[in-house]
C-alpha cells in the first residue's frame, strides 16, 4: 500500500514519454473522475443538511454518509486510474481495464431507487 501512495504523488515517469496529446486526455479524465467525486460529496452534504426526516429512521443520514464515502471512492480511484493510465502508456503495454464505471453507475441508480421510494412513501 504504501508504493501505491508513493507512486500516487510521485508516479515514475520511466519509460517513453508518450504524444502529449494522450498525456493531456488522461488528465481530463482524472479531472472529470475528480469532478463526480466532488458532486457525490456535495450530494451527500446536501442530503444531510437540507433533506427532510425520511420516513424511515436515519435514513437521510445513510444517504448522504454512503454519498460522502462514494465521491471518496471516486476521488481515490481517479488517481489510481490517471498513474496505471499514464503508466501504461509510457510502457507500451494495454490501458488498464476498469470495472469501477459499472459499479459507480449501479450504485448511483441503486441509490436513486431507494431516494424515489422513500419519497413515494413519504407523499402517500
Amino acid at each position: 500500500m504504501n508504493g501505491v501512495l508513493r507512486e500516487w504523488f510521485n508516479p515514475s515517469l520511466t519509460g517513453t514519454t508518450p504524444d502529449y496529446r494522450f498525456s493531456l486526455a488522461n488528465e481530463r479524465t482524472f479531472l472529470a473522475w475528480i469532478r463526480t467525486g466532488l458532486a457525490l460529496i456535495a450530494g451527500g452534504l446536501a442530503c444531510a443538511q437540507f433533506l427532510p426526516p425520511l420516513p424511515v429512521r436515519h435514513l437521510r443520514e445513510i444517504i448522504a454518509i454512503l454519498l460522502l464515502v462514494l465521491g471518496a471512492l471516486v476521488a481515490l480511484r481517479a488517481v489510481d486510474h490517471w498513474v496505471r493510465t499514464e503508466r501504461a502508456m509510457r510502457h507500451g503495454t494495454d490501458l488498464p481495464r476498469s470495472r469501477f464505471p459499472a459499479v459507480l453507475a449501479v450504485a448511483v441508480a441503486a441509490g436513486a431507487v431507494v431516494i424515489i421510494a422513500a419519497v413515494l412513501v413519504q407523499v402517500f
